[in-house]
């Protein structure tokens, strides 16, 4: 009998031990999120549900603790904007409401501060207002970069961070969040804030993934939120041995970490660029860099790792750049190159029947004037498109190829 037992007990011992072990499985976590069968995920649809109920069931696979209001879930209702200037009203009435969910994990260390990494995990659906795509209006949008790829690494560190609790990261709680209502509006992370499982006074610092699978062949990184805490900077560059990396001290940009730096939160953006994929049905699986979203996991798990024994980190506000952005009535029909930090403003892709494409410009041209602006970067770009309407013809120089070429168009 004591045997029997013996055997029972190693037997249970080994089962625990392989349910911890670390496997990578982001190029698997993307096919299932990025796969047509979920229809490209957007909010309030079965599409959603079914990625949630996979998220929520990895997170009960890696071993994290229920962390929602339902389980793993924690639900929203909202009306959707009638005024895009008004903030979205969250709402117990379902009368022409939507529900999202997100999906929270947490590793409870009995640790006073809890770091939040998180990623979202909706995206368009079947296109609508957000998409740039001019085909076939009923096109899947999978959302495999945007942002299949930060939910995956979000699910690689939890299982790593989970196989490592237990020794070395267990001076913070970690809370895994999947948001929800993000192309909506960030709706899911502020509607957390608002109605958090944690105390957010104790939430130490916040970490955000949001298009982390394009890592391009000179292997540049952009890192935002380096401005929220004294310590950020010291760390980001201790540990980088394979990316150029691109800092950008704001803690307000269009993705998740803004609820959290507004609730005084320190936070850190990771994101490897947009591409001529953005917002189309063409943003599938096979596109991915695989290999360096696992670099980048590597990369957050070193910082966490230093972080892990830092205490309290201090937090200190930006300058918040999107408040002095200029408002303007046209556009030039091109996809910027956010981690280009050149002079001028790089192209990263054009859409047909703009004012760009009509001009002849391409991917890699760097716009260096646009009419009497001299272009230095995205804001002196953007400065200087403020001032055309509708209509207007003026002249752009780009640099190609080392060459500065001169084309005539019209907004």
């Amino acid at each position: 009998m004591r045997a029997i037992l013996i055997i029972i007990f190693l037997i249970s011992v080994l089962s625990c031990n392989q349910t911890l072990q670390y496997e990578n499985q982001i190029e698997t976590d993307v096919a299932y999120l990025a796969d047509d069968k979920l229809e490209g995920r957007q909010t309030g649809t079965e599409g959603e549900v079914k990625a949630a109920e996979f998220i929520a069931s990895r997170f009960e696979k890696i071993g994290l603790e229920p962390k929602g209001t339902d389980g793993f879930l924690q639900p929203f209702s909202f009306k959707p904007k009638t005024d895009p200037h008004k903030e979205v009203e969250f709402t117990t009435n379902e009368d022409g409401s939507i529900t999202g969910r997100n999906v929270l994990g947490f590793i409870n260390n009995n640790a006073e501060k809890t770091i939040v990494i998180g990623a979202h995990y909706d995206h368009l659906g079947y296109g609508g207002e957000g998409s740039l795509y001019r085909g076939d209006d009923k096109a899947i949008h999978n959302g495999a970069d945007d942002n299949a790829s930060g939910v995956a690494v979000l699910l690689d560190l939890a299982a790593r961070i989970k196989t490592n609790a237990t020794n070395t990261l267990n001076n913070n709680n970690y809370l895994f969040m999947a948001f929800s209502g993000e192309e909506m509006g960030l709706l899911g992370s502020n509607y957390f804030v608002k109605n958090a499982t944690v105390e957010t006074k104790n939430i130490n610092y916040m970490i955000n993934m949001d298009m982390v699978g394009r890592l391009k062949a000179d292997s540049t990184l952009a890192v935002y939120g380096t401005g929220t805490s004294p310590i950020f900077k010291q760390v980001i560059q201790a540990h980088n041995d394979h990316f150029r990396i691109v800092e950008n001290e704001s803690g307000v940009g269009p993705s998740d970490h803004t609820s959290f730096y507004l609730a005084d939160i320190p936070v850190l953006h990771f994101f490897t660029g947009q591409h001529e994929d953005y917002h189309k049905p063409s943003d599938d699986s096979d596109k991915l860099n695989y290999r360096g979203m696992k670099l980048i996991s590597d990369y957050i798990f070193e910082i966490i790792s230093d972080l892990d024994d830092n205490g309290t980190l201090a937090f200190r506000t930006t300058k918040n750049e999107s408040e002095e952005t200029p408002r303007f009535k046209v556009g030039l029909g091109v996809v910027p190159d956010y981690l280009y930090d050149g002079e001028g403003m790089r192209i990263d892709g054009t859409r047909e029947d703009t004012p760009a494409f009509n001009a002849g410009l391409q991917k890699g041209d760097i716009v260096i004037k646009l009419g009497d602006s001299t272009i230095t970067d995205m804001m002196s770009y953007m400065r200087a498109l403020s001032v055309f309407d509708k209509g207007d013809k003026t002249t752009v120089v780009v640099k190609r190829n080392d060459e500065n070429r001169t084309a005539e168009l019209q907004f």
